[in-house]
């Protein structure tokens, strides 16, 4: 691969990922698009850059400003995407009742009912409760990485979990090599050098990896944006439990 063509595959994904602006790029192909989310962690690198530097601006006001500050930030640079997955995939487990059918139809379905409005309201309110207490113990630098190893789940995914239909996450299987994978995780090692706790984040990446398969025996985009949010929120507690011990 060139660096041209690696800088353009860098690009596409920012621009997936995030409400950054971006130069517009033309004739951007479906493969290129695919092969894009092997940059879906540095597009969390700029999410986290983003929600730890508003954070940071926010507890000069005080500490729950800065959580607040926080937690908007990261629903407004990723656009909600990961927000939307959550919802959804509460929604369809909500309606399904045990109906596979049902499942898949209220998945596809774009609107968004009761279940998804608590799994979202929830969310919301741990990042904001987790990010304030993390700001108070000082590991606010961590949030940076923690947006980044969210992001190397779907690489994952997209390896070890089938396919829910023909949707838009179909389009990234197979574009994934392993070395992919142990690149960004070795990137994390370093990190984790300095905040022991973000070590967790394989895990938490391989349990909703086991998740996904054993309870819906697949995975789709919505699928892969639950699981980001849900890996944050779990590596927001890793910091909190490892500081404590």
């Amino acid at each position: 691969m060139t660096a041209r063509a690696a800088l353009r595959h860098l690009v596409i994904a920012i621009q997936f990922m995030t409400r950054m602006p971006m130069p517009r790029l033309a004739d951007v192909t479906n493969g290129e698009f695919a092969a894009s989310m092997r940059w879906f962690p540095a597009a969390g690198l700029v999410v986290g850059v983003i929600v730890a530097d508003l954070a940071w601006l926010g507890t000069m006001l005080d500490p729950w400003i800065g959580a607040a500050a926080g937690v908007i930030a990261w629903a407004w640079i990723s656009g909600g995407l990961h927000l939307d997955g959550l919802a959804d995939l509460a929604d369809a487990r909500g309606a399904a009742h045990g109906d596979r059918d049902r499942f898949l139809a209220v998945l596809a379905d774009p609107h968004i009912g009761s279940w998804g409005v608590i799994a979202i309201v929830l969310q919301l309110m741990a990042k904001l409760v987790l990010l304030h207490a993390v700001i108070l113990a000082g590991w606010l630098w961590p949030v940076v990485v923690i947006a980044a190893a969210a992001r190397i789940g779907p690489l994952w995914w997209s390896r070890s979990v089938p396919m829910l239909g023909d949707g838009l996450a179909a389009r990234f299987a197979g574009v994934v090599r392993p070395w992919h994978i142990l690149l960004w995780l070795a990137l994390l090692a370093v990190a984790c050098i300095k905040a022991p706790a973000l070590a967790v984040a394989p895990v938490l990446i391989l349990l909703w990896s086991w998740w996904l398969k054993h309870r819906i025996g697949g995975a789709n985009g919505d699928c892969y944006g639950a699981g980001i949010e849900l890996v944050e929120t779990g590596l927001l507690i890793a910091l909190l439990v490892g500081d404590r011990l």
